[in-house]
């Protein structure tokens, strides 16, 4: 959909609710893809009649060098919303102090499990974690289907993971020691390096390992792995755990939040409603973030999930949040570098 497309699809919910004299912009800290984020400015701009201003950090830093840009910016705000690639730092920022609850009517259909409870984060869109297998060197028929099959000998040496002390490989692991308790968890990666487990850069990394046909099956994201399947690559996409009684995959949506004390709250609020819109959701789907929706009956390709089609892993995202710290120590020490 063209950008003035999108912007005449909002015009209508975003125009009734302007004041006389809008704020001349919005500030959008956002820690996902600057590729797929930055484009969304214009048709709000042209839907709400508000600039946007997007702040970036660099890759490297990404969701904690703007988290700590906001906390350190608490008592002179210089952010109204922040759009993060993920949840456990936005539970950080609402311990903070630094967040303003805010429940968007945009926000009705959003699954409880993927939004605060008093409104001080709202997840839209989304990755899951999933096993990307080589078709070249694994038969039909003989992918692994739960995660666990992979501290099998069958699959010795032959899968990649991205170093578990970051991003969503580190919350992957801490919602596996919510959902399996503490002895499980730990026992699985214990196999898994047993097991000859490659650790490797990052997800991309690990997904490239896997299309270019060095090891047979790594756990990746799903945008990462819906890179190599575009690209034409000899791989397949796997949603593990998807059984009857498996815990399924897990599914982390970006959230949005409003900063407490910000300069613009009322083109705050538009923001955030205009995010968590069916019509952003299905663009994000069709982008190259190849981001799953939470509602069904967003625009988006076949080919990719809503929530409904995916047995979800079902999580107390505050949970994960006090999980990471102690596993990330698990793990430094399991995996050393």
């Amino acid at each position: 959909m063209h950008k003035s497309a999108l912007a005449v699809l909002l015009l209508a919910a975003f125009l009734p609710g302007c004041s006389r004299s809008p704020a001349p912009s919005v500030t959008v800290f956002c820690a996902q893809d600057q590729t797929y984020s930055e484009p969304f400015g214009e048709p709000f701009t042209e839907a709400a009649g508000m600039r946007v201003q997007f702040v970036f950090d660099t890759e490297a830093a990404k969701t904690i060098g703007l988290v700590n840009r906001i906390v350190a910016e608490a008592k002179n705000p210089q952010c109204d919303v922040f759009w993060n690639n993920e949840i456990a730092q936005s539970i950080f920022l609402k311990r903070q102090g630094v967040l303003q609850p805010y429940v968007s009517p945009a926000a009705a259909d959003v699954p409880d499990g993927f939004k605060d409870k008093d409104g001080y984060w709202t997840g839209f869109g989304g990755r899951a974690r999933v096993l990307l297998v080589n078709t070249d060197l694994v038969p039909a028929g003989e992918e692994p289907k739960s995660i666990f099959e992979l501290t099998n000998p069958k699959w010795r040496g032959q899968v990649a993971m991205a170093y578990p002390l970051f991003g969503t490989t580190a919350t992957h692991a801490a919602a596996l020691f919510v959902t399996l308790g503490e002895e499980k968890a730990a026992t699985f990666y214990r196999d898994l390096k047993a097991n000859g487990l490659v650790v490797v850069d990052g997800n991309a990394t690990a997904k490239d390992r896997v299309a270019e046909g060095h090891l047979k099956v790594c756990f990746t994201d799903s945008d990462d792995a819906g890179v190599a399947v575009k690209a034409g690559k000899p791989v397949k996409v796997i949603y593990p755990d998807q059984g009857t009684d498996d815990i399924g995959a897990l599914l982390m949506p970006n959230t949005v939040c409003l900063v407490r004390n910000c300069p613009h709250p009322e083109a705050g609020k538009k923001m955030v409603d205009f995010l968590l819109s069916r019509e952003v959701e299905g663009q994000l789907a069709k982008s190259g973030a190849v981001q799953l929706t939470l509602r069904s009956g967003a625009d988006k390709p076949p080919e990719v999930l809503d929530y409904s089609q995916l047995k979800a892993m079902m999580v107390d995202w505050e949970q994960v949040a006090d999980r990471l710290k102690p596993t990330a120590e698990f793990m430094q020490k399991l995996f050393v570098r």
